[in-house]
């Protein structure tokens, strides 16, 4: 995988090890009803779309992975940089459930084709070059594999709104808390054509919620409109599917003869 320049991307891993080693700050997140419908959502895609008995692959499962072994077909592989957090992640699955760490900016340890799905939350937007990634997602995914992705918006209706007002969007504003971890914001037509590209054919886009703050802080928002314009809600999650081998082609008629 192509690497930034010279301890830039170092520097980055430090960063999300630091940032989601700690289960305890980790549970508070993904407790929160935001990431809980992100989650759910995304966990729900998996569960109904892998098909054969070959393992699924959970990268970046962080303490608590997204994914209930019972809901799956075959074994679950959880994968994460951090070991602490990791260890928490095989605890909470039990006995089905196969750890390894490793860091996705080297590439994937697994052999083509390991995988019947491969989920991965709130994880391309922390990599200096997502398109590597994808395509060592399509190559560990055997032929019909499913990946399922979620990744904050960067195109949420208020964000729209405050562009077209001369402001920042938050994911591109220097002074925004997780600028340092988010690096690489997308929107649901850019994740489209980069799945695209990678060679996986994107199937749903879906969202958790369309929210707008008000001021003081309080959100309002509604599940229905993400239902409805996924494109507008504050997370995006997406399945793709690498397509199956073409089948040979038939051989008809009679051979030629000597």
């Amino acid at each position: 995988m192509a690497e930034p320049p010279t301890g830039v991307q170092a520097h980055g891993r430090r960063a999300n090890r630091r940032s989601y080693h700690d289960g305890r700050r980790v549970n508070g997140y993904v407790d929160d009803p935001y990431h809980r419908i992100r989650r759910a959502v995304a966990a729900r895609m998996v569960a109904e779309g892998v098909t054969g008995t070959r393992p699924v692959l959970e990268l970046g499962c962080g303490p608590r992975g997204m994914l209930d072994p019972a809901d799956l077909p075959g074994p679950l592989v959880l994968a994460d940089l951090a070991e602490t957090a990791l260890a928490g992640a095989r605890q909470a699955a039990g006995p089905r459930a196969l750890p390894v760490c490793l860091d996705v900016t080297r590439g994937l340890p697994f052999r083509s084709g390991s995988f019947a799905g491969l989920l991965t939350g709130e994880l391309i937007e922390h990599v200096y070059d997502p398109m590597a990634l994808l395509r060592e997602c399509h190559r560990v995914l055997a032929p019909g594999g499913l990946l399922v992705l979620t990744t904050p918006n960067l195109a949420t209706v208020q964000d729209r709104v405050s562009f077209l007002l001369g402001r920042a969007p938050r994911q591109v504003d220097p002074l925004h808390p997780y600028l340092w971890l988010h690096i690489r914001p997308f929107t649901a037509s850019l994740l489209r054509r980069v799945l695209r590209r990678a060679g996986f054919v994107p199937l749903a886009i879906r969202s958790n919620q369309v929210g707008w703050r008000l001021p003081g802080g309080r959100w309002v928002t509604s599940r229905l409109l993400a239902r409805l314009a996924p494109g507008l809600g504050g997370s995006l999650i997406c399945a793709a599917r690498r397509p199956a081998e073409p089948s040979s082609p038939r051989v008809t008629g009679q051979p030629n003869s000597a």
